[in-house]
């Protein structure tokens, strides 16, 4: 725990600490000698050093930013199996060699490429020299949202960029015929075959090599509205099965002849059989983090039976822990780490000795059960949603999982070179399986009920609530245990804080090259745009979404789509699928159905906080697109705030011509991205505003935000803010006066771009 907790602080910090730090270790080693207490800060500086010297040896590995947009020929690898996108093909490669004009340059050792050519199909482990143009890795930054950044430093991905068409692709090498990752492509291409128009393929193609990438969005949906997304990746539970259901038998083959047990023990036979099945497994996951983890937790359990001993499993447990945390000390930095570790230690203390007696249907009801209240505030805290119907659907989806689908795909994996026909009978028997139980997830996960969403609980409502899931799982006789739930009370009680009466709270989001905006008062919420989709991806779902669930937000009391440009609606169907919506304007009501259209001289007010639609007007339908878009003002007393989404000079100067004076703003969201077009210097002027916002996406194709317009604020004392450099920006109109938060600033991470 002290190792984990050194390794936490340095997961906090927005530098690396220096590595003088190790100097402390021989001092309180000396120490620990005397007094073993000093084991603790021992081991807590050794986890800072050892995570400050990993993650800096990562960070070393980064793109140059002189070589960030210029034309780079490449060498390498691909690694891992590429994923079909919807504008062409998505994958890592493995670098060898770069040149830039024919001159090497250092660039990551690994990198993930965009591809759009319809005739280049990379294979997996296959050689390719490729032109391409890198970026460093930058992703959004949002309350709630999902940190990309932090993914790909884990994944030791320093750079991403796409492959250009100035040069055509070359392949330089075919996959090695031992190339692990070619022989997962294959697999998962053979099952296909056999399973032609089912809907299922992907799934078992899943459980077969750990490409989960064939999956429908629909089956995502009720993977994770039932809390059984664990079952579709080779992860510790599908690997210790395996493993588990290898021993017993090797054990008992091996003792079958009598004589074999004379020269090494049955249980060290077949400990030995199931550590090669646990890597046979992952080798078909490709090695991911995941199946490495469970492969390092499966050798500590069964290291007692190969040294004879016998050892507490909370002993086990921990011995585990510190053996993935040296093995990869970055481990903290993904879910799947804490969740494993998390739901292992529930049942071990679940499981006391009053229970161990409990018939076996029982005990795996309350096994189900346990865990959902485990993991519970650890959900809350790393998700904020929680799938209430997922100690049933655990219920009934595990055994299928782990007793008949699993074991019938990994024989079909292994009758495909000797008897396809039989594979091929395997892998339709399982999709036949999983056809009944799909049926049962689905109605699982249909009613709106069946998941919980709210904000993080604050860090001691989770504390409190740690003690109340102690206190409820704690053994018979244990007294007061109904006290616990008092304890997991404050987790759903306690609330984010509110704007006051007359405040105005406004975030505009990070969307990148796009546009969605949030505006709250004391008692309603304004949505404005919703940001762009790209093939399967949208802000509306791993953005704005995320953000006003971790506000708090239940409902949009109002939803203005500004105008039809895909980075300004793109996310709109999400977020109606996801929040109940009141008012829904838009200038392009058509493509919106429920919407009604937007026009200048709507207003209304909510909390003494007034809202004035500005346009478009009644001859909008001659206006340009852009110029067509809803522009909405919010004033209050405390201050004004103008949307006025991608309008360009001649709506500019219309307004300016219409209301003068009432542009005023405090904060002004920069017209069409800081485009040359927009931004007129009359408009400026009318507005006046102390800060401008430009929601730019970072190194975008469009050069926004264009240098002359820049110069143009700079020259009136204007603020300037960019998404890129900022991440979300909020802004707090309130009697204290104006505030502002840079989201990027202040949640600052060592692996973040500068």
């Amino acid at each position: 725990m002290a190792f984990l907790g050194g390794i936490l602080l340095v997961q906090q910090l927005a530098a690396l600490p220096s590595l003088w730090w190790a100097l402390l270790l021989p001092p309180l080693l000396w120490l620990a000698r005397r007094r073993p207490l000093w084991f603790l800060p021992v081991f807590f500086v050794a986890g800072v050093a050892w995570a400050s010297l990993r993650a800096g040896l990562i960070l070393q590995d980064s793109l140059a930013p002189e070589l960030e947009g210029r034309d780079l020929l490449v060498e390498g690898r691909v690694d891992d199996i590429p994923k079909p996108t919807g504008f062409g093909q998505r994958f890592e490669l493995e670098v060898s060699r770069a040149t830039l004009d024919g001159a090497p340059v250092r660039v990551p050792r690994k990198i993930l490429l965009n591809s759009r050519a319809r005739d280049f199909q990379p294979r997996a482990g296959e050689t390719w020299r490729l032109p391409v143009r890198l970026k460093r890795p930058h992703g959004y930054q949002n309350p709630g949202g999902f940190d990309y950044e932090a993914h790909l430093f884990r994944d030791r991905i320093r750079a991403r960029g796409y492959v250009r068409d100035s040069v055509a692709p070359q392949r330089l090498a075919e996959p090695a015929w031992h190339d692990i990752d070619r022989w997962r492509q294959e697999l998962g291409e053979s099952i296909r075959a056999r399973l032609p128009g089912s809907e299922y393929a992907g799934i078992i193609v899943a459980l077969a090599n750990g490409d989960g990438r064939g999956l429908a969005t629909e089956q995502w949906e009720v993977l994770r509205r039932t809390g059984t997304l664990h079952l579709v990746a080779i992860s510790g539970l599908h690997i210790s099965l395996i493993a588990g259901v290898v021993f017993f038998i090797a054990r008992r083959l091996w003792s079958l002849p009598g004589t074999t047990v004379l020269r090494l023990p049955a249980p060290q036979f077949g400990a030995v059989c199931a550590l090669l099945a646990a890597v046979f497994y992952a080798a078909l996951a490709g090695f991911v983090v995941p199946t490495q983890r469970a492969l390092i937790m499966l050798t500590v359990a069964m290291a007692g039976i190969l040294l004879r001993r016998r050892f507490p499993p909370s002993q086990i447990l921990a011995v585990a822990g510190l053996a993935v945390l040296v093995y990869d000390p970055l481990s903290v930095m993904a879910a799947g780490f804490w969740l494993s570790f998390a739901a292992v230690a529930v049942i071990l203390f679940f499981m006391h000795d009053d229970r161990r007696h409990i018939p076996v249907a029982w005990k795996w009801g309350y096994i189900q059960w346990a865990i959902a209240l485990g993991m519970l505030p650890l959900m809350l805290a790393m998700f904020q949603q929680l799938s209430l119907v997922a100690p049933l659907a655990n219920m009934l989806a595990v055994p299928v999982f782990d007793l008949l689908l699993v074991p019938l795909t990994l024989c079909g994996a292994l009758l495909l070179g000797v008897a396809p026909d039989a594979a091929g009978w395997l892998f339709g028997f399982a999709a036949w399986l999983l056809h009944g139980l799909w049926q049962a997830l689905a109605w699982l996960a249909e009613p709106s009920f069946s998941q919980w969403t709210q904000a993080a609980p604050p860090a001691w409502a989770l504390i409190g609530s740690v003690v109340g899931v102690l206190l409820l799982l704690a053994p018979r006789g244990w007294p007061a245990r109904w006290v616990g739930a008092v304890w997991l009370l404050p987790l759903f009680l306690v609330r984010p804080p509110l704007p006051a009466a007359g405040e105005v709270w406004f975030t505009l989001l990070d969307v990148g090259q796009g546009l969605s905006a949030v505006v709250r008062t004391r008692e309603h919420t304004l949505l404005f745009d919703a940001g762009p989709r790209f093939g399967d991806f949208d802000t509306g779902a791993a953005v704005v979404e995320p953000y006003l669930r971790a506000a708090g937000v239940r409902r949009l009391d109002a939803f203005i789509v500004s105008h039809g440009d895909i980075d300004h609606v793109g996310g709109a169907p999400s977020v109606l699928r996801e929040m109940p919506v009141g008012m829904l304007l838009s200038s392009v009501p058509e493509k919106l159905p429920p919407a009604q259209p937007c026009r200048a001289g709507q207003a209304w007010s909510w909390d003494g906080v007034e809202f004035h639609i500005l346009g478009p007007d009644d001859d909008a339908g001659a206006s340009r697109r852009n110029d067509a878009s809803c522009v909405l003002q919010v004033r209050s007393r405390h201050g004004n705030i103008l949307l006025p989404a991608d309008i360009e000079a001649r709506a500019e100067k219309k307004l300016v011509q219409q209301l003068g004076g009432h542009l005023r703003s405090e904060i002004l969201v920069a017209p069409h991205h800081g485009s040359k077009t927009s931004s007129t210097p009359a408009f400026i002027d009318a507005v006046a505003p102390r800060h401008v916002l430009f929601p730019v996406g970072y190194r975008n194709r469009y050069r926004h935000a264009h240098p002359d317009v820049v110069r143009r604020y700079a020259e009136r004392g204007v603020v300037l803010h960019d998404s890129p450099s900022a991440g979300a920006l909020e802004f707090r109109l309130g009697a204290g006066g104006l505030n502002a938060t840079a989201y990027r600033t202040w949640q600052r991470r060592y692996w973040h771009a500068n």
